[in-house]
Parts: structure tokens; sequence; C-alpha cells
């Protein structure tokens, strides 16, 4: 019988500072695998449902306490669905608590600075959920697919990036990073289903197709991030998404797991409450 997969079969081993080069390749996961789909797309939105139902409980339970903090990281190809990840996965889930950062290139003043200046601003609070939409590894990817970065720079960034989150995470972040990963088919279905419907066509850059045209750089420059800053303190997994409902099934999965795995709880009950009558 095969073996039922699990979430950490999608995780990217973790980086070893003695191994040289990138330790997998993208090629190796099916972008159309659905390995935790509930059998269709209506069942895995009622799974998704119940999931939503089981982040919301958790994250009340982070805002409350607003001690911990949890930092999700969406990556991927353009149309490999962020936004649609972050609609889908927190659709139940109370906005309170909850704060979603898009990145996009930097302003001149932002490019005047470190790379991670601008991320560190954003770093969630205590007792805040949030989502990088894009995130710092913007800039250990265009860059390096065209040209503007050295081994050596590349290699100090990732270095630089280990260490950012390794210092977010002692100070009581918790991190969650997800490739998702589609295919280069998928992604032209999806580019061209946004020329077709005028009402998508601001979704659309032509720099998209630009970007298209070096995939196979794009695929190894994520490949080498991947595996040089996947760490025990902040995990990279890589989630199937051709299918956009196992996409957030997953995504929401992962969640899940790791806010149950913080043991988060209510403050307790207030004794100067005790016998308070509103009149």
């Amino acid at each position: 019988m095969a073996k039922k997969p699990e979430l950490d079969d999608f995780r990217i081993p973790f980086f070893d500072e003695g191994k040289k080069g990138s330790a997998f390749k993208l090629s190796e996961f099916d972008p159309g695998g659905k390995p935790f789909s509930a059998g269709s797309k209506q069942s895995d939105r009622e799974l998704l449902l119940e999931l939503g139902t089981k982040l919301d409980a958790q994250q009340e339970r982070l805002h409350a306490q607003r001690r911990q903090r949890v930092l999700l990281v969406l990556q991927g190809m353009d149309t490999s669905g962020k936004d649609g990840t972050v609609r889908g996965v927190f659709h139940e889930v109370d906005p309170l608590g909850l704060r979603i950062v898009p990145f996009k290139a930097p302003t001149p003043a932002e490019a005047a600075h470190d790379f991670l200046w601008r991320v560190h601003a954003q770093a969630p609070a205590a007792g805040e959920l949030t989502i990088f939409n894009r995130s710092h590894y913007e800039d250990v990817l265009v860059p390096v697919v065209l040209g503007e970065l050295d081994n050596a720079q590349r290699e100090r960034r990732y270095r630089h990036i280990r260490h950012f989150e390794a210092m977010l995470a002692d100070s009581g972040t918790t991190i969650i990073k997800c490739m998702l990963h589609i295919s280069k088919d998928e992604q032209r279905e999806r580019l061209q289903a946004r020329i077709d419907d005028p009402t998508k066509h601001w979704k659309f850059d032509v720099s998209d197709l630009d970007a298209r045209k070096l995939w196979d750089k794009y695929q190894d420059a994520y490949a080498d991030a991947l595996a040089a800053t996947s760490t025990d303190y902040a995990p990279w997994y890589v989630i199937p998404a051709n299918s956009k409902t196992h996409r957030n099934v997953m995504v929401a999965q992962l969640l899940v797991r790791t806010m149950e795995s913080l043991k988060l709880e209510f403050p307790p009950p207030k004794d100067s409450l005790k016998g308070v009558i509103v009149e």
C-alpha cells in the first residue's frame, strides 16, 4: 500500500552549511498533484471551510494573548495564486489581528537602504498573524535571474536572510514559508485568461511575459534560494498549486497544524471582574 502523503514530505531539506548547491529541483514536485485534496473541488471547499473555522479559533487566541507572532510567506511565479490563497485560506478568519503585506518593487527610499530594511518594518507585532504576499525573497530571485548579483553577493544575501529569520524566531515569531508551485502550461492558461477577460486586464502586465521567457532561470533561482534558506526555524514547503482548491487546503492545513502546536490559550480571567454586573 502506498504511503499516505504527509505535509513534511513537501518540506525542503534544512540548509546544510557544509553542502554546496541546491539539494533539490522544483521539477521533483508535481505542480498538478493533489495529495491533500478531499476528492473534488466541492469537497475541498467544504474541507477549507472546516479548516478556516479552526484557523479563526487559533488566530483569536493569538490576538487575545498578544505574546506570540506568526508570519506566513507566500512566494511563487506570476499567476501562482498568492492573492487567491489569501482570499481562500483566510475567508473565515476575523480580520482583527490579521495583516496582509504586499511587496512590490522597492521605492527609491527603500532601495537606498539594505534590502531587509523595508521588510523588518513589516514583521508581525505581538498577537499578529501577518501574510507576506511576495517578500524579501524577491531580492534573491529577480536580481539573480537578471544577472545583477554575482555569486558572492547572492550567498551573502542568503546568509542575511537566515540570520534575519533566526532573529525573528528568537523573538517569538513562528515562520511558515510556502512556494506556490505551478507548471509553465498552467501559467500560460492563467495569463491568457487575464488577456481574454477585460475585467482582468488590471491584473496583467506586459512584464509578466518577459519573466515567462526566463522560466527555467527562475525555477533554478527558486531552487537555490529555497535550499539555502529552509531551516528548522523557518522551513520552506512546496505547495502543488495547479489546483486552486488543493493549494488553499494544503496551506490551511499547514497553518492550522503550526498554530495548534503553539498551544495558544486565552488570557486568564480577571479576578477584578468577578461578580461585576452591568447596570
